[in-house]
């Protein structure tokens, strides 16, 4: 199946090719886990905003280009044709961004959209808990309400962007004794606030891309909250749809690694394993398949559809291809790869992308919680224990 373009839509494909041309930093940037990668990584979410590039589906009142989903797609491809660098701001404008489009109020989305299509503000997200990780109905830390404020005590733990951002969104219990689902708010808040501590969590390569965040009666106003009071379920569950779904990881981040792949299979077909030639083969399918359903997605959402519980079949899909995918590039370099640190060393990249990709079935809800979450919404399968 090969997909056909609009005129229309060539050229804009045209368009975001030569500005990706002109503009993309001709060396890859130091890793976005450390410091000096992070701010590298900021100073291109500027860059990107001087083409007002930052979110082309946005609304230009807010700071995007009011494109539709085809056309993101498509200047996703060219980005990741490009080699661009990583986005620093995808808890933001990937997560964020559509949970303030469709929940926020005008003043929220007047506040907070702008500054983050044009990189001023990065975000982390706070949901993780140390007894809540992927059931986030187990959150404990409070959100009291006092006056026009809310006093947020507790923690939250694998903060993603956590150790640099500016501000994060979570979500906190604002009714004590409540239970489960209920009872819990959706709430922004800036990281430099009082009372806020951060403690960096140093990964594998020593770099610190989560944090723990320590709330000790921090003062939020009532203004920085998404929603209702206590529906800050809904609100989550729709941001963590677009975390599973469209957006988070287009296809064209996989298509690219796959086109290396098979790259790298050229070169080390000599010295290869057995089967190799049918994992690279598989990989390569898989990820035109994920591009392919993406497409009918956004097809589908354009006709005024919405991706539910659809988007946990997307979120495993996605995570364990990436696995598979690098899993299969370190086996064609040989166990030698682990130690090929000099720069600009081709395994340098690869091994950094397994190691990242191991975290794939983990982040944005452990894949065991969402084939429970296909088993019982999309199959019809009884819970355990139900009677």
């Amino acid at each position: 199946m090969e997909l056909a373009y609009t005129p229309e839509q060539q050229a804009f494909r045209a368009e975001v090719r030569a500005w990706m041309a002109a503009h993309v930093p001709p060396e890859p940037l130091k890793t976005l886990e450390g410091r000096e990668g992070y701010d590298q990584h900021v100073a291109w979410e500027r860059t990107l905003a001087s083409g007002n590039w930052g979110m082309v589906t946005w609304p230009e009142a807010y700071g995007g280009r009011g494109l539709d989903l085809i056309r993101w797609l498509i200047f996703e491809e060219e980005y990741w044709r490009a080699g661009a660098p990583l986005r620093a701001n995808q808890n933001g404008i990937f997560l964020l961004g559509p949970t303030i489009m469709e929940y926020g109020t005008d003043e929220q989305k007047a506040r907070f959209l702008t500054p983050m299509a044009k990189g001023e503000v990065m975000w982390a997200q706070a949901w993780s808990e140390p007894n809540a990780g992927s059931d986030m109905a187990a959150i404990r830390s409070r959100a009291m309400r006092d006056g026009d404020d809310y006093v947020i005590s507790g923690q939250k733990t694998w903060s993603s962007r956590a150790a640099f951002a500016d501000w994060c969104f979570g979500l906190f219990r604002t009714e004590e004794w409540s239970q489960r689902h209920k009872g819990l708010s959706f709430i922004l808040l800036p990281l430099d606030s009082p009372g806020v501590t951060i403690r960096p969590i140093r990964q594998l390569h020593g770099e610190t891309g989560f944090a723990e965040i320590f709330f000790d009666e921090v003062r939020v106003p009532v203004a920085n909250r998404i929603a209702g009071e206590g529906e800050g379920w809904a609100v989550a569950m729709a941001t963590a749809g677009f975390e599973r779904g469209l957006m988070l990881r287009s296809p064209a981040r996989f298509q690219m690694a796959a086109k290396r792949l098979v790259e790298l299979y050229r070169t080390h077909a000599d010295t290869a394993a057995p089967g190799a030639r049918e994992a690279v083969l598989q990989a390569w399918t898989d990820a035109e398949a994920y591009a392919l359903n993406t497409y009918q997605v956004a097809a589908t959402v354009m006709a005024g559809g919405h991706i539910g519980a659809e988007a946990s079949l997307n979120k495993i899909f996605w995570s364990e291809l990436d696995r598979a995918l690098h899993r299969t590039a370190m086996s064609l370099l040989g166990a030698a790869a682990e130690l090929r640190t000099l720069p600009g060393c081709e395994a340098n990249a690869w091994l950094e992308g397994y190691i990242f990709s191991l975290s794939g079935p983990i982040y944005a809800g452990s894949n065991e919680i969402q084939r429970n979450i296909i088993a019982e919404r999309l199959l019809g399968l009884p819970r355990k224990g139900a009677g």
